[in-house]
């Protein structure tokens, strides 16, 4: 699946299911005065901010390149990510200091029927768009979809916990606070995992041993003799992606000859990866400080 498309269809699908949970869950919290609940149903609104940041995210990074940006604009998949993580963070810290003075006033919680009902409907709900959300990040490989998967998952699992507290809140005065707490505590590691990849990928990693592979599978496939290649560098603009690495061929072997060789390694690289290569040739006895 095309990946606008699928940032598209999962942003405005979120939205619309969130929408619908949020009042519903809002309701519910106000009428049995349960601070978790309500927490619950501010972290689901936020979601749907965070598909407004998915949607926006995905217009502009499937944006032509140009002359500032030759490279295109894919990068803007990890900006929007960030903010999403930004925007997870503010609601956790929000959910933490409530919760606190929830728990120093010894404030009780009385729920009811309505509680519990709309609470199930959220977890099944929440946990239906997380599986769609990685779904689609995991065709598209998309970060930000990736990333309100998690916010998905991460509100699914604070709904498990609201109703755990349900159940418990008539014996322990404290559940309510307690759940809130661990709430936002599940919230900052969603933040966590989703900046830390975002930013990751934005500073640069190394290929990985699955990409390595590859192109020595293609490498070997193109010439029957084992051809060494080494120093592998991967420059990821999520749209357009280029890979730089060296081959050792025989010292005897002319400058035009090597050179047909790197062209038609990089063609195919290209032809059956989509990424740009630029090969380095060196001779067979050149000792490299990588090698």
């Amino acid at each position: 699946m095309e990946k606008a498309k699928a940032g598209y269809t999962e942003g405005i699908v979120s939205i619309l299911v969130n929408t619908i949970l949020f009042g519903l869950k809002l309701w519910a919290g106000i009428v049995s005065g349960s601070i978790a609940l309500i927490a619950d149903a501010w972290h689901t609104l936020s979601d749907s901010i965070s598909s407004v940041v998915v949607i926006i995210g995905v217009k502009l990074s499937s944006r032509k390149p140009d002359k500032e940006h030759p490279f295109g604009h894919g990068r803007w998949e990890q900006i929007a990510a960030i903010f999403i993580g930004f925007i997870l963070a503010i609601v956790a810290y929000n959910f933490f200091v409530d919760s606190i003075e929830r728990f120093s006033d010894h404030e009780t919680v009385k729920f009811g029927t309505l509680a519990i009902i709309v609470t199930i409907i959220s977890i099944l709900g929440k946990e239906a768009l997380a599986q769609y959300a990685f779904y689609l990040a995991r065709k598209t490989d998309n970060i930000s979809i990736k990333a309100d998967g998690w916010h998905h998952r991460s509100d699914a699992v604070s709904s498990v916990l609201v109703l755990i507290g349900i159940f418990f809140a008539k014996r322990f005065w404290w559940v309510d606070s307690i759940l809130g707490i661990i709430i936002s505590l599940l919230l900052f590691y969603a933040t966590f995992v989703i900046v830390k990849e975002a930013i990751n990928r934005l500073l640069g990693e190394k290929p990985s041993e699955e990409l390595i592979s590859k192109v020595r599978t293609i490498i070997r496939e193109k010439y029957s003799n084992e051809m060494s290649s080494h120093h592998f560098h991967i420059h990821n603009y999520i749209t357009h992606q280029e890979l730089t690495f060296h081959i050792k061929l025989d010292n005897s072997m002319n400058l035009e000859t090597a050179h047909k060789i790197a062209t038609e390694i990089e063609n195919s690289i290209h032809e059956k990866l989509g990424i740009v290569a630029t090969v380095h040739m060196e001779p067979s006895d050149y000792e490299h400080k990588s090698d």
